[in-house]
């Protein structure tokens, strides 16, 4: 069947060929199977080459109306789409004239959300609450410090074998999105937690899993996530706290610091500056802070120090000499 031959042609070969993670790959496969799934039950044994664009933008507003999905989610499905006919195009399987989605128009953009972070003050309280005299403990404050102290991504932190970690020369390696390798420095402070961490754990392979389980194995991302949370709430935050959250704070607090945002890009793995640049946000104490220290207290003489001892009328008559005037 077409259906099958297509999605195996772009799944398998194409996004494989471009390096992309399996789990991308199985979140595609998802959203295809999903259209598939509408396709079979609205327009019957209909293959991908026979669909119209007027079809797919009702496959959009299904999306939108019957199943709730918000502007991001719908870009997202439509933009696999798009890459779909575009790799079959490409492999020679359809003509470029009978692309669905060679005009299809644009789906308005959602509005970009700032990024929610944690304030120093909030981290100190997390880091703090996983014990120092076990050895999962330890495992705990050494998975915190590295989230935040990096900011690398929970898949990222789960897929980091022991040679990945080098603390003497106080670096990490990484495996980001796309396969892309890179070398992240750590704060000799962080290297001193997996340090300690390391130390109680115990020796092991150099291809082993750096962060261990309980049952010796490695920790898979949903684990990352549990121990995140579960910290969070112990350290009473109010604030919904995930990997992904500590990883906004570590950026965030870099540009507080005045880090260039080229270098928080390359720390982050980010392939274009313009992913980076949600973290020049400014909150509600930065713009206080910025009109505290506006000059005007400087250049506006004080109404208190003109005012007469009187009652003032509304308006001098034109002409008069007022109080104020030289």
């Amino acid at each position: 069947m077409k259906w099958d031959f297509w999605l195996d042609l772009y799944l398998s070969k194409h996004c494989t060929a471009r390096g992309l993670s399996p789990r991308t790959i199985a979140a595609y496969r998802a959203t295809l199977d999903g259209f598939r799934a509408y396709v079979r039950f609205r327009l019957g044994d209909r293959g991908p080459d026979e669909l119209t664009s007027q079809e797919i933008l009702q496959y959009v507003d299904y999306l939108r109306r019957e199943r709730g999905n918000g502007p991001s989610a719908v870009n997202r499905q439509v933009t696999i789409l798009k890459n779909l006919y575009r790799a079959v195009i490409a492999m020679g399987h359809l003509e470029v004239n009978d692309n669905p989605m060679a005009h299809f128009p644009k789906i308005k953009a959602a509005p970009t959300k700032l990024p929610v972070f944690l304030k120093e003050e909030e981290v100190h309280r997390l880091l703090r609450q996983p014990r120092p005299d076990t050895v999962l403990g330890l495992r705990d404050r050494a998975l915190l410090t590295l989230l935040y102290g990096t900011g690398i991504r929970a898949t990222e932190c789960s897929t980091l074998k022991e040679s990945d970690v080098d603390l003497a020369g106080h670096t990490v390696t990484v495996i980001g999105k796309g396969g892309h390798q890179r070398s992240v420095p750590l704060n000799p402070e962080v290297s001193r937690t997996l340090q300690q961490y390391r130390l109680a754990r115990g020796r092991v392979t150099p291809m082993a899993s750096f962060l261990r389980s309980r049952h010796g194995g490695s920790m898979s991302r949903n684990a990352i996530y549990e121990r995140v949370r579960t910290h969070a709430r112990k350290a009473r935050l109010n604030k919904r706290v995930s990997p992904h959250r500590l990883r906004h704070t570590f950026a965030t607090h870099l540009v507080k610091k005045g880090i260039k945002l080229v270098t928080i890009r390359d720390l982050l793995g980010h392939r274009c500056i313009s992913s980076t640049q949600i973290y020049l946000h400014t909150t509600a104490e930065d713009l206080r802070e910025a009109a505290a220290k506006h000059p005007v207290e400087q250049l506006v003489d004080r109404v208190a120090d003109l005012l007469p001892n009187v009652r003032l009328p509304f308006q001098w008559p034109p002409g008069e000499k007022t109080f104020g005037a030289g």
